[in-house]
Order: C-alpha cells, then structure tokens, then sequence
C-alpha cells in the first residue's frame, strides 16, 4: 500500500515500525523531525514530506495528531475521495474524524500501544476491521469494537496498565534489595504475569492462585483490605467521567 503519516510522534513512529518491512511505499510528516528522521533513516522504503504532500503520495492515511489541534491541521489540507483514514488520534470518534478528512473517509479508529513496533500487540479497533487486519492482523491480536460507546469504555478500561506496570515495579525494586541478580528479578516478575493472565482468565487464575494461606491469597487479600479495588473503580470512574 501507499501508507502517509501525519503526525510522527511515539505512537505512529511503533505503527510505522510494525509495518515497515511489510513491503509498504510509506510518507511521513516532518512533525517531529528526530522521530520522521529516524525512520527514513532506517527504512529504504520510508520517507519525510510536508503534511499535503504526505496526502498526495498516500492511499491509506493515519492520523497522529492531537484531537485539539487536528481541525485547524487538516482544515488546511486537501483529501482526496478515494483516501481511506485510519485515526489513532484519542479524543476524537471516528464520525467526528470523519467530519475533518472530508472527502476522504475515516475507515477506522485504533487505539495501539507501543509493542505493536515489534508486534504481538492488543489493538482495539471501530471500523474497518478488514483493512486494519491486512495492515496488523498477522503479528498483533485485534480486538473490534461496536461503538464510539465501546471505545471509550475500552480505552478507560486500558489504562489499568499503567497501575500494573507500576506494581510490577514496586515489586522488582523490593526483591532488588533481597537478590544477587535484580535485572534477572524484574524479567521473573515481568515473565510471571504476562504469561500467568496469557494462559488463562483472570478469574481463573485468581482462583488458582488462592491456596488457603498461600503467599498469593494472602497478599492480595491485604491489598484488598488496604481498598485497592475501590480505588480502581472510582479512578476508571473519573476516567469515563472526565472528573
């Protein structure tokens, strides 16, 4: 395909990575010149231009840009009608994406994280699911989405990855202190849960995990004591909310 970029920040420059070695003629903006720089750098097959020369070149574009700043940016720009828009842009539905690419069309909106560079990602998507499976569906799993509804709940929702990031961490700085090797410490912790919720539910493996005074139930009990669970859901609360 003849893939553009417009807005070449961490997320786009991960997409443009995942795609890269696809056989793709790719454009990218010049929006922030070290990440476009560096990808023309590494990819024969990608280069940087001006955002309407991006549109000239492409057939498939991906919109990068902020939500609040998108409507000014492609306001001065000219679509083309048989362009297909993927948006990655938080903030915006696909209708309102819709409405800025005119007349062009807003096929899809995905929402990728930064693994999709190297794949084996989780995309949540709303749209064409054909066209985002082509583009990731081989490396990545795709998660299609309903409605505007949907994604956002979904994308609240997501943000538990952070929090468990952060105890995954707090965990790895503690054993640090306890263990000859930390780095081989973080990687156990890291490989534990990521491979403990890949094979089964979460549900489930609590309940594997909940040998009556086992260290497992008995430290997630005390986390559930000290409210962390009421803690999540009034903060995915805040989250849909936007208190």
């Amino acid at each position: 395909m003849r893939i553009g970029i417009l807005g070449t920040g961490t997320i786009t420059s991960a997409v443009v990575h995942g795609i890269a070695e696809n056989g793709h003629q790719i454009t990218v903006s010049e929006r922030s010149t070290d990440k476009s720089a560096a990808l023309a750098k590494t990819y024969e097959n990608v280069t940087v231009a001006d955002n309407q020369t991006v549109l000239d070149n492409s057939d498939v574009v991906f919109l990068g840009l902020m939500a609040e700043a998108a409507p000014a940016i492609l306001s001065a720009l000219t679509f083309r009608s048989d362009q297909r828009i993927i948006t990655v842009m938080a903030g915006a539905t696909l209708d309102e994406a819709d409405e800025m690419v005119s007349p062009a069309t807003a096929a899809a909106i995905m929402m990728p994280f930064p693994s999709i560079a190297t794949g084996g990602s989780a995309i949540m998507m709303q749209g064409d699911a054909d066209l985002i499976g082509t583009l990731f569906g081989a490396r990545n799993q795709i998660f299609e989405l309903r409605s505007a509804e949907e994604m956002s709940a979904y994308l609240c929702a997501q943000a538990v990855l952070s929090p468990v990031a952060r105890m995954v961490d707090d965990a790895a700085r503690w054993l640090a202190t306890r263990v000859e090797d930390p780095a081989q410490g973080e990687m156990f912790l890291r490989h534990l849960v990521t491979s403990g919720l890949e094979a089964s539910t979460a549900a489930s493996l609590i309940e594997a995990l909940n040998t009556p005074g086992g260290y497992n139930q008995r430290l997630r009990q005390h986390m559930e004591a000290a409210g962390t669970g009421a803690t999540l859901n009034e903060g995915l609360t805040k989250l849909e909310t936007g208190s």
